[in-house]
């Protein structure tokens, strides 16, 4: 059983915590990059600290400290310039990486006091890649933004946010849970729709937990099947150190010990073997009540998930647990997080930090079913791509309030380059 100190660790996020640290070491998805060309400056709530995330009017990203160190003014109403952002309160000057470039009044009447030299702001690193902006809140040298296979990938890519209020961890110990699959998305989707389509939920028979370079692995059997079956040899990703991996992303990314927000990347293939890009990858915030009941929304797989991290309260009070035998993965992970949050702390470096940029290309991730032709969210690229029944493009079963924009794209993009794919 895990103790009461080890269950505070885990789930503390602040800087100076045991977590906090060792997270602080690790790039976390923060925005989608076409967010901020919508409205360049955005506030967020990081692990705890609370910042500005903006765009300047040259292009440059920048993740500073919410109030001006001057008399604590909101940046987020700041003014946006070429080189960084301006205290709408008394004009002072940062650029991205917190140095007080501008102090109006100071530098006019005390030229020779060099103020601004003194003052800085502070500021975390931003990076895009993916669609994405990526935050590191850690030390220097950053490492480098992993460069996962599946994000090259050729398809019609999607970024979905969901504010979740519960601690983040329960939400990652979901990610090494194989069982919970059967139960919350299998018999209890039968239990909330009997006429769900789909055989019955098969049991499970046999799981096993592994790990690898980029995190650990759930592998599972179920009555009837064999280990010669993708979901023993392959399994599931429990990507290191807040992510799951199944053909899709979702990374728990930790807002501070209570909140976190669910950040989810799709990549769906397209029909045909033409070349394909996006201008521009969409984004959008996925409702987790049903406005009508005031229910919480079931109707999704991730959605079903949501229900079952928060049920445990917004802090798990993991000290009066019972695991079980499929519980095998939950305490491997809740070990190896204090070790390498541990190494952290004796000034070493954890798992999973890419330093080499040669080695950081196309990081290989098992995923089962890379050639095989399916019609679910999670289609592999390659040639396959999937569909609905109709042909249409294939809907996100995994949350709900997909925009009605985003599927009027997908279904013509689906429709063209089917109809291509057939007369070629």
């Amino acid at each position: 059983m895990i103790s009461a100190e080890e269950n505070k660790q885990l789930m503390e996020v602040g800087p100076g915590t045991l977590m906090g640290e060792l997270m602080r070491r690790y790039w976390m998805p923060l925005a989608a990059q076409a967010e901020l060309d919508d409205n360049p400056m955005k506030t967020v709530r990081l692990m705890g600290e609370d910042l500005v995330l903006y765009k300047d009017k040259s292009g440059t990203y920048g993740l500073v400290d919410l109030h001006c160190p001057h008399r604590r003014a909101n940046l987020s109403y700041g003014i946006l310039e070429e080189c960084g952002i301006r205290c709408n309160y008394h004009g002072w000057k940062f650029d991205e990486t917190g140095a007080c470039i501008e102090q109006p009044f100071e530098e006019v009447a005390y030229p020779d006091a060099h103020f601004k030299e003194k003052i800085s702001i502070k500021a975390y690193k931003i990076e895009p890649k993916a669609g994405i902006l990526w935050a590191y809140m850690g030390p220097d040298p950053a490492p480098l933004v992993p460069d996962y296979d599946f994000l090259n990938e050729r398809g019609y890519k999607q970024i979905i946010y969901t504010d979740v209020p519960c601690n983040w961890f329960q939400c990652q110990e979901n990610s090494i849970d194989p069982v919970h699959v059967e139960w919350l998305h299998g018999r209890w989707s039968k239990v909330l729709d009997p006429d769900t389509r789909g055989p019955e939920p098969r049991a499970h028979a046999k799981v096993g937990f592994s790990e690898f370079d980029w995190g650990l692995q759930y592998h599972r059997v179920f009555e009837g099947g064999t280990e010669d079956e993708e979901q023993w040899t392959i399994g599931r990703v429990c990507l290191w150190p807040n992510a799951l991996f199944t053909g899709f992303f979702e990374w728990r990314v930790p807002v501070d010990d209570e909140n976190t927000l669910s950040f989810a990347w799709f990549n769906n293939a397209v029909p045909g073997d033409e070349p394909f890009e996006q201008e521009r990858i969409p984004y959008w915030r996925s409702p987790l009540v049903d406005e009508k009941t005031g229910r919480w929304i079931n109707t999704h797989i991730m959605n079903q998930d949501f229900i079952a991290w928060v049920g445990q309260g917004a802090l798990a009070e993991r000290t009066q647990e019972h695991l079980g035998g499929s519980d095998g993965g939950i305490i491997m992970m809740r070990r190896r997080m204090l070790e390498e949050a541990r190494i952290v702390a004796d000034g070493g470096e954890p798992k999973a930090i890419i330093r080499d940029p040669e080695k950081n290309h196309n990081l290989y991730l098992p995923r089962q079913g890379r050639k095989r032709v399916t019609s679910s969210d999670q289609a592999p690229t390659g040639g396959a791509f999937g569909q609905e029944p109709d042909g249409r493009a294939p809907r996100n079963r995994h949350l709900s309030g997909q925009p009605q924009e985003i599927l009027d794209e997908m279904d013509k993009i689906w429709k063209e380059r089917g109809a291509t794919a057939v007369t070629r």
